[in-house]
């Protein structure tokens, strides 16, 4: 058989039938529900042996819209002479006999659990995606109803930090070009489920000290690794009295919004000193000072302890 593409003039005088629709736009939306688990849910109880099915609901399965319609609607189960508990599906099914998609409801077997989906694909067949379980004890003439519903995801957008989607939908994605970070909205903030600086020199020049192993430091994921390095006295015996900025400076980007972090440094001679690495709501931002220590005499080494961490997003 030739190639073919469609809708096109030379296909079938541009008509487009019900399987070539499918294969064509099964994968422009996910199967399932619009809307999220926020949401008033489908199916609920209904009088007697039956389910309700709620207004103004839709969603698609396999390219086909579903439209619930204005008001609600009844679909009644099955009586259950079992002594055993049963559980059926409720369903949202495309059923190509006809093209139609549909509630219905997948009986279950008494004493069983929940009985398998179908998921036929081609042109013939039935598909299914799950709305609600509803489990009904022997005897009885009443359900229970457990939500399930499958619902339609949501795209990765690309944007820039400061062009993301101000109207964002539950569980929407974002990829930032000018950051290489990817964001999720939660329904109140963009949260960062993927980032990666790389090594970042955070040197900064001070006349007491000098440098001996480069600072840097690095952001994956939201999560803030430090290596200080370690830095020699240049200027002056500093007294165990005085604290001592030490130089390095932690980027905006990577200070903890509120809390002060603080490491250990070996000291030249045997001795342990504190260092606090100050937080974006300090008067010191992001500047890592020695703060408790014995006397430092000049030329001695401070060296520092790898791996502070903190998350920042």
């Amino acid at each position: 058989m030739a190639e073919e593409s469609y809708p096109s003039p030379g296909h079938n005088s541009r008509a487009v039938t019900d399987d070539e629709h499918e294969l064509l736009a099964s994968r422009f939306s996910d199967d399932g529900i619009y809307g999220d688990p926020t949401d008033t849910q489908v199916i609920t109880a209904g009088t007697g042996l039956s389910v309700n099915v709620r207004p103004d609901a839709a969603g698609s399965v396999r390219g086909h819209g579903w439209y619930s319609g204005s008001t609600t609607t009844a679909v009644p189960l099955s009586a259950n002479i079992s002594s055993q508990p049963r559980i059926d599906w409720i369903v949202l099914r495309l059923d190509r006999s006809d093209w139609t998609v549909r509630v219905a409801v997948v009986g279950g077997t008494p004493g069983s659990g929940a009985p398998a989906l179908t998921q036929q694909t081609g042109t013939t067949g039935v598909y299914e995606i799950p709305l609600a379980q509803a489990r009904i004890l022997g005897g009885a003439s009443s359900v229970t109803v457990t939500r399930a519903e499958l619902y339609v995801g949501t795209r990765c957008r690309p944007a820039t930090s400061t062009t993301r989607n101000p109207n964002p939908r539950l569980g929407e994605e974002c990829f930032e070009t000018d950051t290489g970070a990817k964001r999720i909205w939660t329904g109140s903030a963009w949260k960062l489920v993927f980032d990666d600086t790389g090594d970042i020199e955070i040197s900064l020049l001070t006349p007491a000290w000098s440098i001996g192993v480069t600072p840097v430091i690095e952001r994956r994921n939201g999560i803030v690794c430090l290596r200080l390095g370690s830095f020699q006295r240049k200027v002056g015996n500093l007294a165990g009295s005085s604290e001592s900025r030490l130089p390095a400076q932690i980027p905006s980007a990577f200070q903890h919004r509120n809390r002060d972090q603080y490491a250990l440094a070996y000291i030249e001679g045997v001795s342990i000193g504190r260092i606090t690495i100050y937080s974006k709501a300090s008067d010191k931002p992001g500047q890592v000072w020695l703060v408790q220590h014995p006397t430092i005499p000049i030329g001695d080494y401070v060296l520092t302890q790898s791996g502070p961490s903190w998350v920042v997003d």
